[in-house]
């Protein structure tokens, strides 16, 4: 199979620049590409690879990295298990399933092999990370069970939510308020681990509304796909 045409890069300086600008486009080029690189920069339309209509090239080096955070998940739950939910060590495996979710998405976008079934893979690892965390500190109480009871409602609901798009080929993109609470409430279980109370009950309190204010938006943009699609 052919190679896709990759588009050309854009030349760096302009005729007649003087050296300070010069200079200055090349240092804004360099951070731009930072930017995409970390994913601080997420303009623009996601990639082909990962529509709907397109294969899911599972074996790929991302989502190799989400397989790892995948097995990582029992790892951490046993080590929780096995003492009274407080402790390093489940902290620290928590954090390290967490903060890889930025390994794979460099890793997709230094080799660029992106797939449809990496787009699906690693929303689906953060969200069993989540409910592992909910198990774990609602076992211990280390976290308000009625919070806790919600968040699992709101995850729960958007696995039925993915899983209605994907049987009907619709593409809901992620949001800023999804963005935005994915780390807070990753963070409530990590610090409750850690004995942080005041500072996990912030991020929680902090991360929920945001959490909820994200599957609003998705519901709206799904009844909106739906509504748009042209009827057969």
């Amino acid at each position: 199979m052919a190679d896709a045409p990759v588009d050309p890069l854009p030349t760096p300086f302009a005729p007649g620049q003087t050296p300070r600008e010069r200079a200055e486009a090349g240092a804004e080029r360099a951070r731009l590409t930072f930017r995409r690189l970390s994913g601080l920069d997420r303009s623009g339309p996601p990639p082909p690879e990962t529509l709907a209509d397109q294969p899911w090239h599972v074996w790929t080096i991302p989502n190799a990295i989400g397989f790892v955070r995948l097995g990582l998940l029992p790892v951490f739950v046993r080590s929780a298990w096995s003492g009274d939910g407080l402790g390093r060590r489940p902290a620290l495996l928590f954090a390290v399933i967490a903060w890889s979710d930025y390994a794979d998405g460099i890793a997709a976008r230094l080799t660029g092999q992106y797939s449809r079934f990496g787009r699906l893979l690693d929303p689906l690892v953060d969200r069993l990370l989540v409910l592992a965390g909910v198990a774990v500190t609602w076992r211990f109480r280390l976290l308000p069970r009625g919070a806790l009871g919600v968040l699992v409602a709101r995850e729960a609901f958007m696995m039925g939510l993915v899983r209605f798009g994907l049987k009907r080929g619709l593409d809901v993109e992620v949001n800023w308020f999804g963005r935005a609470g994915v780390w807070p409430i990753m963070s409530a279980p990590y610090f409750a681990m850690r004995g942080a109370r005041r500072i996990a009950h912030f991020c929680l309190f902090t991360g929920l509304p945001l959490g909820l204010l994200a599957t609003w938006r998705y519901i709206r943009e799904t009844r909106a796909q739906l509504r748009d699609r042209p009827s057969t």
